[in-house]
Parts: C-alpha cells; sequence; structure tokens
C-alpha cells in the first residue's frame, strides 16, 4: 500500500521572478518557456561550479571569477555547459560592482546551451533574489498543502457514500483533472472516472498496471515502455517504520504517454486490485491524493468485503439483536478464545497503533478504549511481546467465559504494569481453589469480602496490593495513584475487614476470596 506522504515543495517558474518589480530583473538570453521552474537560488563564484550544483537551482554570480581574456577564448562555453550538465535550471548574473555589464560571450553561450540569463540590477542583492526564491516556494507550498488537505477530506466524504467506489474514483480525477481507473486482478476495468483519454493512453496504463500487480515485479515491469520509449519509473516512497516487507513489485509507477502522465497504484498486500490516473500534468501533490484515494479503495476493496470479514459484521449483528456469544462465535472461528489486553508505553493508543497490535497478534477483532486496546485472538495463536506495548493475556476461554478471559487480561495487565513486564499471562495451574465447590467458594468469598462490597476501588487495590506482596510503590504504579492514597484504601480494608493484613493466613484466605470475584 502506498505511504502517505505530505507533499513535495513545488518549484517557482521563472517567469514569476521576473514578474515582480522590486527584483527588477531581466532575461536577456536563453528560452523563455513558461515551464522553466526554480527549485532553489544558489550564489558561487567558482570557476566550476558543477561539484555544488543539485539540479534546478538559479545560479548567481558578480563574475569574480572570470579571467581578463576569458572573452577569447572557450571560457564562458565551459563554464555554462558544466552549469547545463549539472542541471541548473537558469544562472542571474549581477552587475557592478565586478562588471559593468553582462559579458556578451557569456549571453551567446547561454543562447547556445538553452541556459536562461538574468541580469540581476546594482540594487538588488542576490539576498533578495534568494529570499524571493524561497518566499514563493513556502507560498507555493501552503497553496499545495490547502489542495491536499480540502482533497483528502473530499475523498474521506466519498468513501462514505452509498456507492463509495465510483464516488472515491469521481472526486480523484476531478482534483487530478484527469482520469482514474480501478482495475481488478485479472486486468480487466472494474470501474472508472473522469476524462476519458485516447486508447493509446489507456493501453499504457493498463500495461503499466503490471508492473505494480503482485507477480509483476521490478524485475518484469523494468523491460516494459510506454509509447515515450523510457522505463516505467517506481515512485519514491518515503521511509516508514517498521519497514514492510520486501515485494516483488513496487507499490506504485509513473510513466507518460502521449501528453499524459501516468501512475498507478497496488491496493492492499497482493489482492490485485491496482488504482491506475492519467492527467495532463502531475503537481507535487497528486502522487499524495493518488496515495490517499488507493488506501481508502483498499478498505473498499479488502478483506471487510471478503467472507470473513461479512461473517465478522454477521456476528456484531447477531450479538446486537440479542443473540447469545455462543452462538455467534461459529462465525469468527474455531476457539477456544484468548483475550488480551495491551498499554502503550509512551502514548495513549490510536486507531492506528490498536489495528496495528491486532495485526501482529493475528486479529482483526480489536476493541480500542481510552488507555487499554483489547484483542480477541484465537487460542490456537501464542501472543508474544510487542515492542511499545505492555501486554496482559488471559487463560483460553470458550465464548461463555469471554467476561472472565476479559477480567484475567485486565488484572493480567495490571500486573505486568507494576512488575515492569513486557507480557504477562494470567496463571491457569490447578491448586487448592480447585477442592472447594464452585459455588462453596463464590459464597464464601461474598460473606469475608461484604464489608468492602460497596466500593470496589478498596477491592481492587486490595487484589493489586495483595497480588504484589504487598509493595505500595508497584501497587501505585499499577493503579495509576499516589503511593500514600495506596496506604490510605489498605489501611481503609484492614479497618472494615477487622484484620490484621501482615498476617499471612489472613492474606492467603482473602487472596481465596478475591480470585473467585
Amino acid at each position: 500500500m502506498p505511504e502517505l506522504t505530505v507533499p513535495p515543495t513545488p518549484p517557482v517558474p521563472l517567469a514569476a521572478l521576473l514578474a515582480r518589480e522590486d527584483l527588477a530583473l531581466r532575461q536577456i538570453a536563453g528560452p523563455t518557456d513558461p515551464g522553466i521552474v526554480i527549485h532553489s537560488a544558489h550564489t558561487s563564484e567558482m570557476a566550476d561550479p558543477y561539484p555544488y550544483l543539485l539540479g534546478g537551482e538559479l545560479m548567481l554570480t558578480a563574475g569574480v571569477h572570470i579571467p581578463d581574456a576569458a572573452g577569447s577564448g572557450t571560457y564562458f562555453d565551459d563554464y555554462v555547459a558544466r552549469i547545463v550538465a549539472a542541471g541548473g535550471a537558469a544562472l542571474g548574473f549581477g552587475v557592478a560592482p565586478v562588471h559593468d555589464s553582462v559579458p556578451r560571450a557569456l549571453v551567446a553561450a547561454c543562447d547556445a546551451y538553452g541556459l536562461p540569463l538574468l541580469e540581476v540590477p546594482p540594487q538588488t542583492p542576490f539576498a533578495a533574489v534568494a529570499r524571493a526564491v524561497w518566499q514563493s516556494m513556502a507560498q507555493a507550498r501552503l497553496a499545495e498543502l490547502r489542495r491536499v488537505t480540502e482533497a483528502q477530506q473530499s475523498l474521506a466524504a466519498a468513501a462514505s457514500r452509498p456507492d463509495p467506489v465510483p464516488s472515491v474514483l469521481r472526486r480523484l480525477a476531478r482534483h487530478l483533472e484527469g482520469w482514474a481507473v480501478l482495475y481488478g486482478p485479472e486486468g480487466t476495468e472494474i470501474a472508472a472516472e473522469g476524462h476519458r483519454p485516447p486508447p493509446e493512453v489507456r493501453r499504457s496504463l493498463a500495461t503499466l498496471t503490471g508492473v505494480v500487480r503482485p507477480g509483476g515485479g521490478a524485475g518484469q515491469g523494468a523491460g516494459r515502455t510506454g509509447p515515450t520509449g523510457h522505463a516505467p519509473t517506481p515512485a519514491p516512497a518515503p521511509l516508514s517504520s517498521p519497514a514492510p516487507a520486501p515485494l516483488s513489485s513496487p507499490a506504485s509507477a509513473t510513466d507518460a504517454a502521449v501528453g499524459h502522465q501516468l501512475a498507478a497504484y497496488a491496493l492492499g498486500a497482493g489482492r490485485g486490485f491496482v488504482l491506475g490516473v492519467a492527467g495532463p500534468r502531475r503537481d507535487p501533490g497528486d502522487h499524495t491524493l493518488a496515495s490517499v484515494a488507493a488506501v481508502l479503495l483498499s478498505l473498499l476493496t479488502g478483506e471487510h468485503q471478503s467472507g470473513t470479514g461479512a461473517a465478522r459484521v454477521s456476528a456484531l449483528v447477531r450479538l446486537l439483536l440479542g443473540a447469545a456469544a455462543g452462538d455467534v462465535a461459529p462465525l469468527l472461528g474455531d476457539g477456544p478464545w484468548l483475550v488480551v489486553h495491551g498499554r502503550p508505553d509512551t502514548r495513549r493508543p490510536d486507531p492506528v497503533a490498536a489495528a496495528a497490535l491486532g495485526a501482529a497478534l493475528g486479529s482483526a477483532l480489536v476493541d480500542q478504549g481510552q488507555d487499554v486496546v483489547r484483542v480477541l485472538v484465537p487460542g490456537d495463536r501464542e501472543p508474544g511481546p510487542q515492542e511499545g506495548w505492555t501486554l496482559g493475556v488471559s487463560a483460553p476461554a470458550a465464548p461463555d467465559g469471554w467476561p472472565d478471559a476479559d477480567l484475567q487480561a485486565a488484572r493480567a495487565l495490571a500486573r505486568a504494569r507494576a512488575t515492569r513486564t513486557d507480557l504477562v499471562r494470567h496463571g491457569g495451574r490447578p491448586g487448592f481453589a480447585g477442592l472447594v465447590p464452585a459455588e462453596e467458594a463464590r459464597a464464601h468469598a461474598r460473606a469475608v469480602l461484604a464489608p468492602l462490597a460497596d466500593s470496589p476501588a478498596l477491592v481492587e487495590t486490595l487484589r493489586t496490593w495483595l497480588s504484589l506482596h504487598g509493595s505500595w510503590d508497584r501497587t501505585a504504579v499499577a493503579l495509576a495513584v499516589h503511593r500514600n492514597t495506596v496506604r490510605q484504601r489498605v489501611t481503609r480494608c484492614a479497618a472494615l475487614l477487622a484484620t490484621d493484613l501482615d498476617d499471612p493466613d489472613v492474606r492467603m484466605e482473602l487472596w481465596f476470596a478475591l480470585r473467585q470475584q
């Protein structure tokens, strides 16, 4: 799936700089193509600026490096050729204090090599030109971010319509002023919206989708060329953490054909759906918009549309309509099940983090709470520690035992946090408690803990304190309260129970009673 990124900073049209009256720049040589753009401004007095250019610069010089006899040799030709070879976009020559005018040989060289040459008047500092470039780029970036943000909101709204796939494609085509099409795993057009391009463009786009479709990887796609004669180019992908597993095909690729810019985006992991777009141009934010649309279409064509997803929805509806958990559990898969409670180490959980935890544990049955994420995991899977999370795992349970398993996982998580352990599992070994009939044990527990029945906070504090061997500090950490609060609550418990909590026999009896709740 394409990574979502902010659009790159748009370049500045050279014509926009020439139009600024405060700079008073004047083009005196080279092409006047309105499509020429500037990516930065760079001042250099080196005779060979090639090693110091990245490409796309407006290079500014006052001619300090020009030797006295430069006009009679090849100096200017060599100088301009090196700038062009480095990808320089234009050259600005400052008149005064070194030269009273732009050398004629430099004008001729710029005309010969097709490099725009600007005359910078004496009253315009190079710093003012550079500042104008960066200001224009900042304004363009702000406008592009605003456009992308509004378009993202529009795409999200389209995904919630009754006809989500055509709506997303229609909005995307409108924002790109082109054509958007969804291809199925076999390469057939499922839906398309926007300005339909000529047949040769559609054929080139269909060919490009084979580069990103699973099985058509970079090795296969590298030999394909569009009508322009160049190989499709995988779109740059930013770094992510954690890194995805290597794929045989790139997540996206671009090409051009008959005046159209083409792009293809793989949807999901291995399902074979591909989003294709074609338009008259490709603005900096267009990759971001298409990536957002690809994510939305991936969700719309993903697992929740499959039999597994439909079964989950069916199970939820039946529960809401009053069915018992045991009746709907077969729709979710074979049991028994584990309940896992997870809490992030450094932040509150968000939807992305909750989904990532569920994926790592091998289950899509995830409930994101305010502080804790709960995951229902098939019992045949063994949850392991997850980096950045503290986990509590219940014992395996049938559907009718899910509520008890939820309590077990919560207590295991509290113990894990108190002991600063990555993962704690609920103990399932048989003990003396198994020798007492369950009903008698519960009745005894109710009688012993009756003085605390009206105060759940006291009960939970006593349980946590006993489980941590009477540690005030670790109990405070587990309950997220001050240690003095723990002392006050435990003292209150001792008073209400009229017993000595320092007596190990008393502690054992209370622990037995608390285990029956």
